[in-house]
């Protein structure tokens, strides 16, 4: 099930802008003190360091991702998750919008 809404939350007005405009996010802060972000990744291959563990949810558009040193490229599509390890790095390929809910801890 693909998230759509989010009620109740804190967002963060100013965006954060990541590898020259390629990805960029809203932090929002959940009534419960949960902490995500939201944003999208245009096309393109890029790089990503994790500090805490993460889930990425895509809710529109898709990529393919892969962890550090794995070599194998895994698709994930709307409605679809995946997820990083705390202290790790990982790249994503997009070759249209990707939409997504990052879910950190």
């Amino acid at each position: 099930m693909t998230t759509t809404h989010i009620d109740g939350v804190s967002v963060t007005t100013t965006a954060s802008v990541y590898f020259d405009g390629k990805c960029i996010s809203h932090g929002i802060t959940l009534a419960d003190g949960t902490k995500k972000s939201v944003g999208v990744v245009l096309p393109a291959t890029l790089t990503f360091n994790t500090g805490a563990p993460e889930i990425m949810e895509c809710v529109g558009g898709s990529c393919e991702y892969r962890l550090a040193d794995s070599g194998a490229w895994v698709k994930s599509s709307a409605g679809e998750r995946f997820s990083i390890p705390g202290n790790a790095k990982f790249d994503i390929r997009v070759t249209e919008p990707y939409h997504y809910i990052c879910h950190f801890g």
